[in-house]
């Protein structure tokens, strides 16, 4: 799987989107002049570049998002477990868990995904 992931700017940038998607990309130049100072050529040079990489389209004038945030943020996840922990879940949670321990709570709601991902399958 090729690397998935934004820089810091970029995801400024990708949540201006996805938090205002669909819109037009005079209103996406507009929200940038406002939030991160850009000019409109910034604005289109990285639309541009996360379009390429397969993050969103410009399609006639409306941006939208080809990944979404949700979307996005699992596949960093997988990525982090994939290279940090050689794939393995288990030993992320292990690692996770060493330094901060669970409330009942989160424990529960941990418990209901495993339970909702083994009937998954």
């Amino acid at each position: 799987m090729a690397e998935i992931r934004l820089g810091e700017v970029e995801s400024r940038f990708a949540d201006i989107i996805w938090d205002n998607e669909p819109l037009h990309s005079r209103d996406l130049v507009k929200l940038c002049q406002e939030l991160l100072d850009w000019n409109r050529s910034t604005t289109y040079t990285v639309l541009r570049k996360l379009s390429d990489r397969g993050f969103f389209k410009n399609d006639g004038g409306v941006v939208s998002s080809l990944i979404s945030r949700k979307e996005f943020h699992a596949l960093q996840s997988e990525q982090f477990v994939d290279k940090t922990f050689d794939g393995s879940l288990p030993a992320f949670i292990a690692a996770f868990t060493r330094r901060k321990a669970l409330s009942a709570e989160e424990a529960e709601q941990i418990r209901r995904m495993i339970d909702q991902a083994a009937r998954e399958d």
